[in-house]
């Protein structure tokens, strides 16, 4: 009699150890999900900051370097063009280290098949080539001021092409920060007026000039939009070495298509004559071209960095603040006037910038609760 009852008291204290076992296990695991998912938002904002230090610095750094060209003898359209895609080639070792350093990717069913993929590179090359020409003839037609407000016409394009393209979500502090940076980069564009010296233009010429610089500013939203429906809908991959593959391949098909422009324009026989009447030597004028290139292409990889991480649009807001950036390093390294205006500028366009990062914040804090709240019930 008493075994049994020994017996008896000892399965409830068994499975009252069990169930505590069973307790400190799922504790255990929920705190290494927890660290889990801690971890990965972290290297997530971490990359988001570095595609947006590349795109910043690379445009700002790029376009005082365009103006340096322009002040110093060059004039040649299609090189200026062909400088903003040359640069590809330093991307490619990178891409070989990636590829063979890759553990992981995507089953051969979700992936394209080579031929659409190289459509998709021919396609995008031949936009960004024409996009490209078509900002450098607006530049060349129209005073800076109305070329500058124009072109942060683009912002607006964008959202339109995110709304039917990507199914973007509006909120207010995401509308907020595109009226807030469209704002900034037109107050920039009007008190450049200022700053430049009235140039007599035919109509014709300032008609083209407003044609293409609208139609350029169009063309780069819409390319923004279609290579995130790209991404997410077509190349389904999340690895950094699809977006060097994109920079990389529709680079080449847009240098191509600048050095077919480049002959067939005549512009190539005035080269020696530019580079020979370069006020700052031969060397320099070289040393210009080809930082350039190379500068445009890191700006390259953190636009399509924030394309493939966030959306389009963000990646639009990002190239938009760099506007008020540029003249504040122009004032350091031109030394160009700094006055109220373009501190106002610069602090509205921090202020849509900050306002599209807190959605960014509110939208990954309602992602974690709601993450939190499924694993709780089950």
């Amino acid at each position: 009699m008493d075994s049994t009852q020994e017996v008896e008291l000892q399965i409830p204290v068994a499975g009252k150890e069990s169930s505590r076992i069973q307790m400190l296990d799922d504790d255990t695991n929920h705190q290494q999900q927890q660290l889990s998912r801690f971890s990965k938002d972290y290297r997530w904002w971490f990359r988001i900051c570095v595609y947006i230090t590349f795109l910043l610095v690379g445009q700002s750094a790029a376009t005082l370097l365009g103006r340096f060209y322009y002040d110093k003898g060059g004039n040649s359209k299609w090189m200026a063009t062909f400088v903003q895609s040359a640069g590809f080639p330093i991307l490619i070792p990178l891409l070989f280290l990636l590829k063979s350093s890759k553990i992981a990717s995507s089953s051969s069913s979700e992936k394209p098949s080579k031929c659409h993929l190289y459509l998709l590179y021919v396609f995008f090359g031949l936009l960004l080539a024409g996009n490209n020409l078509m900002y450098s003839y607006g530049l060349l037609y129209l005073p800076v001021s109305t070329y500058s407000l124009i072109c942060a016409s683009q912002l607006a394009f964008n959202v339109l092409f995110s709304f039917l393209l990507n199914a973007q979500k509006f909120t207010a502090l995401i509308l907020n920060s595109v009226v807030i940076v469209t704002i900034s980069a037109s107050l920039l564009a009007v008190h450049s007026e200022s700053d430049t010296t009235s140039t007599k233009l035919s109509v014709g010429k300032y008609v083209i000039g407003f044609v293409c610089t609208v139609a350029a500013s169009a063309t780069y939203a819409l390319y923004l939009s279609l290579l995130e429906l790209t991404f997410k809908r077509v190349i389904k991959s999340e690895s950094f070495d699809t977006i060097l593959k994109m920079i990389i391949y529709s680079s080449f098909v847009a240098t191509c298509a600048c050095v077919v422009g480049l002959y067939a324009s005549g512009e190539w026989r005035n080269l020696t004559a530019e580079m020979n009447g370069f006020q700052k030597g031969e060397v320099s004028y070289l040393m210009t071209l080809i930082w350039t290139a190379v500068i445009w292409q890191i700006g390259s990889v953190g636009l399509l960095g924030l394309i493939f991480e966030v959306s389009s649009l963000f990646s639009n807001v990002i190239s938009t603040l760099g506007s008020p950036v540029v003249p504040v390093l122009a004032v350091i390294f031109f030394h160009d006037k700094m006055d109220g205006e373009k501190v106002i500028a610069l602090l509205l366009a921090l202020w849509g910038f900050l306002s599209y990062i807190y959605q960014n914040y509110l939208d990954d804090s309602k992602a974690k609760s709601s993450n939190s709240d499924v694993e709780n019930s089950s």
